[in-house]
């Protein structure tokens, strides 16, 4: 699910910068860009690789993979994290590891058929 971003159930570091920045995911086949996005975060899709758009079924590029991000502590973001594979939005959760890694975890119905995934930044 190449949308469940690095999501894990792990502290966030305590001075981890924002995750503003272009981000790909372990297979590097889907980079997104972090901003802000009013008074939350978003993460949209700037590259993807043809295998990656394949198995989504569609464009990936110009996806809005998440969505509503708030802060819900340091490093710990939540909000709505968009599924390609499925055509479906899930409740998710982002925690900063560092400056250049995120854990992110997105599950369908109230903590169940989570799925997790470590982004690394690119710039």
């Amino acid at each position: 699910m190449a949308a469940l971003a690095a999501l894990a159930m792990i502290p966030a570091a305590a001075n981890a910068a924002p995750p503003k920045g272009v981000w790909t995911n372990p297979k590097k086949n889907v980079r997104v860009t972090f901003q802000r996005c009013g008074d939350a975060m978003c993460g949209k899709v700037i590259w993807a690789s043809p295998e990656a758009q394949e198995k989504a079924g569609s464009p990936l590029v110009g996806t809005m993979l998440f969505e509503d991000f708030v802060e819900e502590g340091p490093g710990e973001w939540s909000g709505s994290v968009f599924v390609p594979d499925i055509g479906q939005s899930v409740s998710g959760t982002i925690r900063q590891m560092d400056a250049n890694t995120l854990v992110g975890e997105g599950c369908v119905i109230a903590g169940l058929g989570c799925k997790s995934q470590t982004w690394t930044r690119l710039r």
